[in-house]
């Protein structure tokens, strides 16, 4: 529930911008999407530029609502969307809630080369994400193993990198205690 001018707005926004909006009360700047159907008025709030440009592409795509296109954003974390679908990874898309083989060799499909401009964005806004794609991956599948929600444990593994710095001798071991430490927090 967002607040304008003494009017309450209902705004759904994927777990990403959820996590970034700070306690009840507190003023928040979002990026809105209004999607209008014959039957409802719906706002979709996003914290940048490059989830609203993903969700308005993945709404775009035959078969993927506004809903399905928020839980997409609330499944992985836009960059790391961005490679997925770059890379044809159809494993690590249907390892999001909600989407299928299918629908992932869909995204593929039709998004592959319509993303270099959110790319773009996410580099000129400087959210170049650690290049330590073997470690991340091997101590993002060992937390999701133990059971974490992948955005958090995404978060806790890139907490993990950016401790030890570009130093690639931190090891999967000491990578994986720090991203648990990061989860107690």
């Amino acid at each position: 529930m967002v607040e304008v001018s003494g009017v309450g707005y209902d705004v759904f926004v994927p777990l990403s911008t959820f996590y970034s909006l700070g306690d009840p009360g507190d003023e928040v700047a979002l990026r809105v999407h209004t999607h209008v159907r014959e039957d409802t008025l719906t706002l979709y709030g996003f914290a940048t530029r490059l989830e609203q440009d993903l969700f308005e592409r993945l709404i775009s795509v035959g078969g993927i609502g506004p809903k399905l296109a928020l839980a997409v954003l609330s499944g992985i974390e836009p960059l790391d969307l961005v490679r997925a679908i770059e890379r044809g990874d159809v494993a690590r898309l249907t390892a999001i809630p909600g989407v299928g083989k299918k629908t992932s060799e869909r995204l593929v499909l039709e998004l592959k080369d319509r993303l270099p401009r959110a790319q773009l964005a996410a580099a000129v806004a400087g959210l170049t994400a650690p290049e330590e794609p073997v470690l991340r991956d091997d101590v993002l599948s060992a937390l999701l193993n133990l059971g974490y929600h992948r955005p958090l444990a995404e978060r806790a593994v890139d907490a993990a990198i950016k401790t030890f710095g570009a130093s690639s001798d931190a090891g999967f071991e000491r990578t994986l205690k720090e991203a648990l430490r990061e989860l107690v927090k």
